[in-house]
């Protein structure tokens, strides 16, 4: 079938909630051609071949709502662009990046498809589409495919695009929340929360991490000062200038000794249970290519454990193991390293392992613990002999529960003294459910940023929910760090609405921004020209610390190609469903299709949220069931069918009687401006203008403010001065 083809026509990435779903997506417009006549069960062997590359695929329900129910629909007979749409999910989900929702849709035109695919990273998900479409038309062809090969270069994408397993897990328990989150690097540095709400983080940095603490933290024997000057029992050590000096500490301190770098994280160059002068010599030679500084210290004995500390409590800990080989007399010492040792699936080279492999020619450490036993890569122990490859560095045994309250609270202390909101305290000891006064244990190490994979996924033992006790951290007591966020759409004058609510936000006393088709406003200030009713503004809005509400202006045209700039919103107002070339170039053609774009505005209100709806579109009528909030309805007369339904259910309404605004809740009303003296009222568009009027008195009246700072608003309003003051 060589002369099928499957084309792409255009394909977007929608970073924000859009036609398909709340989450960012790839929308792929794909060409079948001639395949619209072949759908799978009309394709020799085409099942064969796809189940037998991507058996999982079996886990699909598709539509039929059961396992297998993807398989069902191939059997039965699907089309391309359908089947697409899973393998893009699926390979997705074997590179390890979690994709569960995907929609393929016909247009108007015959054999043109709409596939639209959950992407959490733009470069992964266009990758993944691509690939999806290379495979399904290798089955087709009965050619080949290297599926393995294929996802394994996923995989190197998903490491190098996606957040980390520390950042990630944090940023998911916020979104579980409800906490929004903006990614603003291409690496691990991530806002939560809007606005003047929002926190910062870095992996397991935070914006309260102080930059003095952290560098207390990275010079190790600052850190043992300052304990020890509290009270906390550290191992005592000096820092030496050479070898010479190292094994006097020594031999002053008392043997055995640990000699490690002063400022060196991840266990690197730390070298433990040293006796000899020649043992110390080599392992500040190995020290010092690490740090800054060479310390000496007491050895404690006992076993290492990371222990996490979030706020002032402990969240979790792990304990570590030594590595050891066994010799069965033929195989080399680095041989028995990777049959016993780095064969273990816990071992691995990326952060979602949680133990590394162990490689000599990239630990020195290593080759430095087997010299002092005398062995060499090459050596081949006899049968039986055991070998100490690793000392440390093996923390990942969940030991959470059984830590002893006086540990944690030495260890919450130790945290406090350095000044970090978040770290990693290593301690030694033998029996952690004990007291470090009985055991002679004590903290060796104090860390900022902790790597949090060995509490989430540990070797041995319950995982721990450590993103979860950060994101409660930097938002307590149900804190989801929103700001009132209101999001305009339609085409009847959504402009002048959304300046209009911006004016009577900022009269409350609220610092606010307002991104939309005449420039992007902050504060009352114009600091950029032209149309901004785009993502890439919104987003300004959002992450600009001092702003405490923003106001958005949403075309169709920007949902269709962008997504909506934020996840969800304090008042979505939708002032009418309309048609227009923005839509029929997207191939949205009446005004059933127009309704569920201009839904979008009303699906991302929060359930605390309102929607404020034109009670005079019938099909804006009927998006009022699909508030998660509740509704306010406005229309010129309080007559309007809808808007007097609504109210004799209790609901909130906005209308115009003998000439005044009318805000009004049952039979409470508020009579606000008289609308005869307003210049906002006089030229062209009066009708639109007036149901702007109208929205926007709704829209704030929701939020909060007072009748009468809404009724001074408008009255002070003057579009033609705002605009001239701004520019």
């Amino acid at each position: 079938m060589a002369q099928k083809d499957i084309k792409f026509l255009r394909v977007t990435y929608l970073r924000g909630p859009n036609l398909w779903t709340y989450r960012p997506v790839i929308e792929a417009w794909v060409d079948i051609g001639e395949l619209e006549d072949f759908p799978s069960n009309k394709i020799p062997g085409f099942y064969e071949r796809l189940v037998a590359w991507l058996p999982s695929l079996v886990e699909h329900r598709c539509g039929v709502g059961e396992r297998g129910g993807f398989l069902q629909r191939l059997r039965e007979g699907t089309w391309p662009a359908h089947i697409m749409e899973h393998v893009a999910i699926e390979l997705q989900n074997l590179a390890g990046i979690q994709a569960g929702f995907g929609k393929a849709r016909e247009t108007s035109q015959r054999g043109i498809y709409k596939v639209a695919v959950r992407a959490r990273n733009e470069q992964i998900g266009r990758a993944a589409i691509q690939a999806a479409r290379d495979l399904v038309m290798a089955a087709i062809e009965d050619g080949s495919y290297d599926v393995s090969g294929k996802v394994a270069e996923l995989r190197d994408m998903v490491d190098a695009h996606h957040l980390g397993p520390s950042t990630g897990c944090i940023v998911d328990a916020a979104n579980e929340r409800g906490i929004p989150s903006i990614r603003l690097t291409d690496g691990n540095l991530v806002q939560l929360g809007y606005g003047a709400r929002q926190r910062r983080i870095w992996t397991a940095e935070t914006d309260r991490t102080s930059a003095i603490a952290e560098g207390i933290s990275s010079d190790k024997d600052l850190t043992k000062t300052l304990l020890a000057s509290c009270g906390v029992p550290v191992p005592e050590g000096q820092v030496a200038a050479d070898p010479a000096e190292a094994w006097e500490a020594a031999q002053d301190i008392g043997l055995p000794v640990v000699v490690k770098p002063s400022d060196a994280n991840h266990g690197r160059g730390v070298s433990l249970d040293l006796t000899t002068e020649q043992q110390v010599a080599a392992a500040w030679t190995l020290a010092d290519k690490e740090g800054s500084e060479v310390i000496v210290e007491r050895f404690v004995r006992g076993n290492e454990h990371r222990l996490l500390v979030v706020g002032t409590q402990v969240v979790a800990a792990a304990r570590g193991e030594a590595a050891w080989i066994e010799g069965d007399g033929v195989q080399t010492v680095e041989a028995l390293i990777e049959s016993q040792i780095n064969t273990d699936p816990r071992r691995g080279v990326t952060e979602d392992f949680p133990l590394n492999r162990l490689v000599l020619d990239e630990d020195p450490a290593l080759v430095l613990e087997l010299t002092r036993q005398g062995v060499a890569r090459d050596s081949v122990p006899a049968k039986g002999v055991r070998v100490l490859v690793q000392r440390n560095g093996n923390v990942a045994i969940d030991c959470t529960d059984e830590v002893h309250p006086e540990v944690a609270a030495q260890v919450s202390l130790a945290a406090r003294i350095v000044g970090l909101d978040i770290a990693g305290v290593d301690l030694v000891t033998e029996d952690i459910s004990r007291p470090l006064e009985e055991t002679g244990g004590a903290i060796v190490e104090v860390n900022a940023g902790p790597g949090l994979l060995m509490h989430l996924k540990p070797a041995s033992g319950e995982g721990r929910p450590v993103g979860k006790a950060i994101a409660a951290h930097l938002f307590p007591d149900g804190d989801k760090g929103r700001i009132p966020v209101v999001g305009v759409t339609g085409s009847r004058e959504t402009a002048l609405l959304a300046r209009l609510v911006t004016w009577l936000v900022h009269l409350a006393g609220k610092p606010v921004g307002l991104a939309c088709s005449e420039g992007l406003f902050l504060d009352r200030r114009q600091v950029e020209r032209g149309d901004r009713a785009h993502w890439q503004a919104g987003q300004q809005l959002l992450m600009n610390r001092r702003i405490e509400a923003a106001v958005f202006e949403n075309s169709a045209k920007m949902m269709l190609e962008e997504g909506l700039a934020y996840d969800r919103c304090a008042v979505g107002i939708v002032t009418d469903v309309h048609l227009g070339e923005a839509l029929a170039a997207h191939d949205i053609l009446d005004l059933d299709q127009s309704f569920r774009l201009m839904r979008t505005q009303v699906d991302v209100v929060l359930d605390n949220g309102w929607a404020v709806l034109n009670a005079n579109d019938a099909q804006v009528v009927e998006m009022a069931p699909l508030c998660d909030g509740e509704v306010l309805f406005y229309a010129e007369s309080a007559n309007t069918p809808a808007l007097q339904a609504h109210r004799e259910r209790g609901g909130r309404v906005a209308f115009i009687q003998d000439g005044r605004v009318v805000l009004a809740q049952g039979a409470q009303e508020f009579r606000l401006t008289e609308l005869a003296p307003l210049p906002l009222l006089r030229g062209q568009n009066t009708a639109e203008r007036r149901e702007a009027l109208l929205a926007a008195a709704g829209a704030t009246w929701v939020l909060g403010l007072e009748t009468e700072l809404v009724a001074a608003g408008i009255e002070t309003f003057d579009a033609v001065r705002l605009a001239r003051h701004a520019a």
